[in-house]
């Protein structure tokens, strides 16, 4: 929830209109979140939940055992994910064409000594997609709740993830 708040801000900052949507599903802890983000250069008047992404962007390498995080998917999509995975190893459905990884888990324990990879995949998103800027996004981050207690190192793990992300263009056959 926290990151598609940061990513709905740091497009606006860019003067795009977006609107964060939260989804929620079971209310406890460790249950998995799923959060929308639709993003345009008009203004936006859906405010409900998206079925078709162009993009998924999956925080946790064990969320895709639980959910189907590729359902409904457009073709030619993007996936950005957390994984320490090589790319040969993860299971893509056929119609994606772009995939930022990154392992953010690894990086998070670094720098937070804790899993917390939400700034470090927004860095990611802004790397294989190029949707936001980086600076968009560090403005975000100085605005947010973080500007008191942990910006620094929220910013260092913005930086990471967009830095440290690897971008695969496959080459396939997508369907219309």
């Amino acid at each position: 929830m926290m990151a598609a708040g940061l990513l709905a801000a740091g497009l606006v900052a860019e003067g795009k209109y977006a609107v964060a949507i939260p989804s929620f599903g079971f209310e406890r802890r460790g249950a998995p979140v799923v959060a929308f983000v639709r993003a345009d250069e008009r203004e936006i008047r859906r405010m409900t939940n998206i079925t078709h992404p162009d993009c998924v962007l999956c925080i946790d390498p064990t969320v895709g055992r639980s959910v189907d995080i590729f359902a409904g998917m457009r073709p030619g999509g993007t996936l950005v994910q957390t994984s320490g995975r090589a790319l040969a190893e993860l299971t893509l459905p056929a119609g994606l064409r772009t995939v930022g990884l990154i392992d953010a888990v690894r990086i998070a324990m670094e720098i937070f000594r804790r899993p917390i990879t939400n700034t470090l995949m927004l860095g990611a998103l802004a790397r294989t997609t190029g949707i936001v800027s980086l600076a968009a996004l560090e403005q975000a981050l100085a605005q947010s709740e973080f500007r008191d207690a942990g910006l620094d190192q929220n910013i260092a793990a913005l930086g990471r993830g967009y830095r440290e992300t690897q971008i695969h263009h496959l080459d396939r056959e997508v369907a219309a």
